[in-house]
């Protein structure tokens, strides 16, 4: 049997693209510790100078900037320990209903999609790592904001347990993707090539991916077509 001369060039390839990913992610991560190490210092300040002038809803928006700063420097940290080859995960009891709609709140937000829903069903506690999930969770519901359809954006998301495993699907009624990329979504710096999409390092189902497998997890495309996608993700249920 002739040996696959391809085989050797495939596997250059990948090991050059994860080195280019955690590359990657070790410079970003890095540079953003120096200015939101700032920014947490100043909204510590301002709460210590402040804190007795302000009404509450001047208060919790200060709170809130301080949070949201402290949970960005949590993730750049678990960010450059992937990129280290090291990971810090920190496994605790997670409620995946509370954690989807914080996060799906925060998207609303940041994107304007007020026309947009989510369906949430039998959501479970699982014990994973909060930050590092999030930032999955993230990506493929941004991605349902980003490649909208005609009709007004709608993501489902349901769990349930599957032998060893959790089973977390999660659907949109975006555009789909096209058979002939159905194999590339999770190329490191491939981007789908969709008319007016947000530019980005298309990176974000690579990094998802690859935080499913520090956790013990994967994610794989189930089904997409002009109605929309369908992804499921698996999680150790121990």
């Amino acid at each position: 049997m002739s040996p696959n001369p391809t085989k050797p060039l495939e596997t250059n390839i990948a090991g050059h693209n994860e080195e280019r990913i955690k590359r990657f992610l070790a410079i970003a991560s890095h540079d953003l510790q120096s200015p939101l190490r700032h920014i947490a210092m100043y909204a510590e300040l301002l709460l210590d100078d402040l804190e007795e002038t302000l009404d509450s809803e001047q208060l919790q928006s200060l709170k809130m900037i301080l949070e949201k700063v402290q949970a960005a420097q949590r993730l750049t940290k678990a960010l450059m320990s992937l990129a280290g080859g090291a990971p810090q995960v920190t496994l605790e009891e997670v409620d995946l209903k509370v954690l989807a709609e914080k996060i799906w709140s925060e998207l609303i937000e940041e994107t304007g999609a007020l026309d947009a829903t989510f369906a949430r069903r039998d959501l479970p506690s699982i014990r994973t790592d909060p930050a590092l999930f999030g930032l999955v969770l993230r990506q493929l519901m941004s991605n349902a904001l980003t490649y909208r359809s005609s009709s007004l954006p709608h993501v489902a998301m349901t769990a349930e347990q599957e032998g060893a495993n959790w089973a977390i699907r999660i659907s949109d009624n975006g555009t789909g993707i096209d058979p002939a990329y159905r194999e590339r979504i999770f190329e490191p710096f491939w981007k789908l090539p969709k008319a007016g999409a947000a530019p980005g390092a298309g990176l974000g189902l690579t990094t998802a991916q690859e935080l499913l497998k520090v956790l013990g997890g994967d994610i794989r495309l189930e089904h997409s077509d002009e109605n929309g996608s369908h992804f499921t993700i698996r999680l150790p249920a121990g």
